[in-house]
């Protein structure tokens, strides 16, 4: 495994709010109470099967503009509240790639903006 592989799925999970539609869907976008890590995010919620291509969009404080990123779900588990997809981050810009670690970091220090 790479570096960087490895240094994302070292990365810490903090709460976020997710907007999620499959992508190239023209359809509304659902929210989620999820997580985001560097690579990723994951979010409760049914409908979905491993290897399918979302959208994804959160908003971060240190940003005016909400994040748009593509994903793949790597993999759908029942947890103890439903399904629960997890999905990687699929050509993140360098931008917002660094804005999540920024943000992570902050969160982790306890500086993070509201």
């Amino acid at each position: 495994m790479s570096d960087k592989a490895e240094d994302r799925r070292d990365s810490p999970r903090v709460p976020m709010r997710l907007k999620v539609r499959r992508e190239g869907s023209s359809g509304d976008f659902e929210q989620h109470d999820g997580d985001l890590s560097l690579g990723g995010c994951a979010w409760q919620g049914s409908g979905w099967e491993q290897g399918a291509r979302v959208e994804v969009r959160f908003r971060l404080p240190i940003l005016p503009d909400e994040v748009e990123a593509k994903g793949e779900v790597l993999h759908v588990a029942q947890g103890a509240n439903g399904p629960a997809a997890r999905v990687r981050f699929v050509d993140l810009p360098v931008e917002s790639e660094l804005a999540i670690a920024r943000h992570l970091d902050e969160v982790q220090r306890g500086t993070a903006r509201s």
